[in-house]
């Protein structure tokens, strides 16, 4: 497994941060080796309850843990202006070196539009992050910079506080135009986990993108989130999915509904056939070890895994004795 790391997708929608600091500091005893952190103003649906600020979690995780760790992902584009983006990434890294990356996305209504404003179609949004890449890469630079684009400004300044390497950067995408950009401008991807078809489109783009920028797409960094839902028994499994995640069963764009309480309404739609293919839910540790195995051999090399249930520190011990050992590169 040398060259393929299994991480936790630390759910701050769903667990406080000081819980999700214990269970960061459980996992890494058990095998896992680093942390995704979720960028939520608001959770999904209003039972899973939480939605702590993610820069002031990571750095706490930094603190009681020894793997990687980023956020998966933030939006430098409403809420916060890349600007602030770049100084909390380099902050982090430079306390940090080494472990930390920076995960950006294109933003989503539920967590940006609570500043007011207008909200894009999705096409603006991609542009919007990807002039956001440029403002933090000239901030990373150390130098003093300005810009003036389509949708920042940023005056003459500069980050004073920096790392000795800046954290590479890492892009959510999923679409194709999307996943092309990411390999040919940041320093790896980032994609939830979806059909081993649609996986493998988002690979090939993402890999068309970066051998035009002269970069190998096989070295780069692959990142997958996968959602899942482990019981003891499928029953509970399945019980656990339809309380705590019923967005993982919503399959249509989830970027312009603005509330919990919105997706709560629509929750109570989703039936359990609509997880399939989408979401392992399952009593079983051995039908989610075929699952992962079967993102390693489609070209990931970092998955990072979230249980949806809140039994999380029995999965943690099941799937560090039972799961992760078997996994091969």
């Amino acid at each position: 497994m040398s060259d393929v790391q299994i991480g936790i997708a630390a759910a701050l929608e769903q667990f406080s941060p000081r819980e999700s600091i214990e269970l960061a500091a459980l996992s890494e005893q058990h095998g896992f080796s680093g942390q995704m952190a979720a960028d939520h103003f608001q959770p999904w649906v209003p039972q899973q309850g939480q939605a702590s600020f993610v820069w002031s979690v990571l750095a706490s995780l930094a603190e009681n843990t020894t793997g990687d760790l980023g956020p998966g992902v933030t939006c430098p584009s409403f809420r916060l202006h890349p600007a602030m983006v770049a100084q909390a990434a380099a902050t982090l890294e430079a306390t940090y070196p080494g472990r930390t990356w920076l995960g950006i996305g294109s933003g989503e209504a539920l967590n940006e539009h609570i500043i007011g404003g207008y909200w894009p179609e999705a096409p603006e949004r991609v542009r919007r992050m990807f002039e956001a890449l440029e403002i933090i890469r000239k901030l990373f630079s150390g130098k003093d910079v300005k810009h003036s684009g389509e949708f920042f400004k940023l005056h003459t300044t500069r980050l004073w506080t920096l790392p000795d390497t800046p954290p590479p950067v890492y892009i959510a995408s999923a679409g194709p135009y999307t996943s092309r950009k990411t390999g040919e401008l940041a320093d790896g991807l980032i994609t939830p986990g979806a059909s081993l078809d649609k996986l493998a489109g988002i690979l090939d783009n993402f890999a068309q993108g970066a051998r035009k920028a002269g970069k190998d797409p096989d070295t780069m960094p692959k990142l997958l989130q996968v959602h899942l839902s482990w019981a003891e028994t499928d029953e509970q499994a399945l019980a656990n999915a339809m309380d705590q995640w019923p967005n993982g069963g919503m399959k249509f764009p989830k970027a312009d509904v603005r509330s919990p309480f919105d997706f709560a309404q629509m929750a109570k739609l989703v039936r359990e056939e609509d997880f399939e293919g989408r979401m392992v839910i399952s009593s079983d540790p051995d039908v989610h070890r075929q699952s992962l195995q079967r993102y390693i051999d489609a070209g990931f090399n970092r998955i990072y895994v979230h249980n949806v249930g809140r039994n999380q520190k029995e999965w943690i011990e099941v799937f560090g004795r039972e799961v992760l050992p078997k996994l091969k590169a």
